[in-house]
């Protein structure tokens, strides 16, 4: 592993970057190991929580679209600010499923919180991904 990192550093010359992926790589794959171990452990034997991946790639979208709109003159603050609320709400979602599922006896405890801690490891890498290596000089919600 030390090995990889360096010949990155050395070879690319982009160090911060290449170990930043890294680190992002390695707790998305924990938050994932997290979700599935919620579906897959003997215990639980249930596949309900991996729904909650879908959220993962839904919450995504409308930043994405909103980030390569922003060129155009056709789309103002209220798109931004609409794209935040979708992004909230799928987010919301995400931790309100497993919650639900739980509260109406489809899967367990157990699961569930293994569910919400996959959530926050894979929500925390998606905002980490935004904030070191996909920069933009825009703000949003009009805030400064």
């Amino acid at each position: 592993m030390t090995d990889f990192l360096l010949s990155c550093y050395q070879h690319a010359n982009i160090g911060s970057d290449c170990i930043a992926l890294v680190n992002l790589a390695l707790a998305g794959s924990i938050g994932m190991t997290l979700v599935i171990l919620a579906c897959a452990l003997p215990q639980y034997n249930l596949w309900w929580p991996s729904f909650v991946i879908l959220f993962y790639v839904f919450s995504v979208i409308p930043t994405l679209i909103m980030k390569r709109s922003m060129q155009s003159a056709l789309f103002g603050p209220s798109y931004v600010d609409l794209s935040i609320f979708l992004t909230m709400g799928f987010i919301v979602s995400s931790f309100g499923l497993p919650i639900v599922l739980e509260r109406c006896g489809i899967i367990k405890l157990g699961a569930s919180i293994l569910t919400i801690c996959g959530n926050i490891v894979v929500y925390l890498t998606i905002f980490g991904y935004f904030l070191f290596l996909d920069p933009d000089e825009t703000t949003y919600g009009g805030m400064a």
